[in-house]
């Protein structure tokens, strides 16, 4: 493992320096291949990832959702404040393929961010959620988001949720994302020279994000769908084999970049004395 030092161009994000940990490509592929078929295993598969990578402990939950078996999964990095940036994706996938796209893809990428970020001292504490059971009414993240308190509501400054990534260079799903957050992910590609593209999937269906839409809670969805590889999803192709390796790495680096670069820009209560 790497340590990178982006330095951003004044132009581009304001002559500020992110730094932060990159894992090796073989590292986040073989995370990647291991996506169980069975929903419950993945969540087991999950949480082992975060332990490995140093998540254990009170940093690490498993919240109960109501009328679902498995849980939600989250792990929390301590940052200076209680202002929070969550990272989420959900953990299951339909019965057709073994859901590599829909969404281990996701998923397993939690674990490799968290890996990322947790070395360097962090303004905002980042929790890491893997969500049950989106694919049948967004159920997981819907639990989570009804349960917060107003108090908890407040401290969220940003939601970046991925889903379905690898598919093609990485998109925002623009028509969905808060405007300063989509504009910072746009500063972040050019920095680094990473690709990204702005693909509307409105006609497909919904992601976790929407369930913190009438919270007020600012967020950004991350994918790889376009009309081209649409199909694939919900389908017996969606397997690792329609992963495109290089595509699915960069977008892991950008999302890494991303997340270093938005706890210094965006707003943070100030620490305690």
């Amino acid at each position: 493992m790497k340590l990178l030092a982006l330095i951003a161009t004044a132009a581009a994000l304001n002559a500020q320096t992110v730094v932060f940990h990159v894992v090796p490509q073989e590292t986040v592929l073989a995370r990647l291949h291991q996506a169980a078929r069975n929903n419950q295993d993945r969540e087991s598969a999950l949480k082992k990832l975060f332990e490995e990578t140093g998540c254990t402990g009170q940093s690490l939950e498993e919240q109960p959702v109501k009328h679902v078996k498995i849980p939600n999964l989250i792990c929390t990095l301590p940052g200076q404040t209680e202002s929070r940036i969550l990272v989420t994706a959900h953990t299951d996938h339909v019965k057709e393929g073994d859901g590599t796209v829909d969404n281990w893809s996701g998923a397993s990428m939690l674990p490799d961010l968290y890996e990322s970020l947790r070395d360097t001292p962090r303004r905002h504490t980042f929790v890491f959620i893997g969500f049950t059971q989106e694919e049948e009414g967004l159920t997981g993240s819907r639990f989570y988001a009804k349960g917060l308190t107003p108090g908890e509501r407040a401290r969220i400054t940003a939601l970046v949720n991925m889903d379905s990534l690898g598919l093609s260079p990485t998109a925002v799903w623009l028509s969905h994302a808060d405007p300063e957050l989509a504009k910072m992910a746009g500063r972040v590609a050019g920095a680094t020279k990473l690709p990204l593209q702005a693909v509307n999937v409105d006609q497909f269906g919904e992601s976790d994000a929407e369930s913190f839409a009438g919270l007020h809670i600012r967020s950004i969805t991350f994918h790889s769908v376009t009309q081209q590889t649409m199909g694939i999803l919900h389908s017996n192709q969606d397997t690792f084999h329609a992963i495109h390796v290089d595509d699915y790495y960069a977008s892991y680096r950008l999302l890494t970049a991303y997340l270093a670069w938005i706890d210094k820009e965006l707003d943070a209560e100030k620490p305690p004395p």
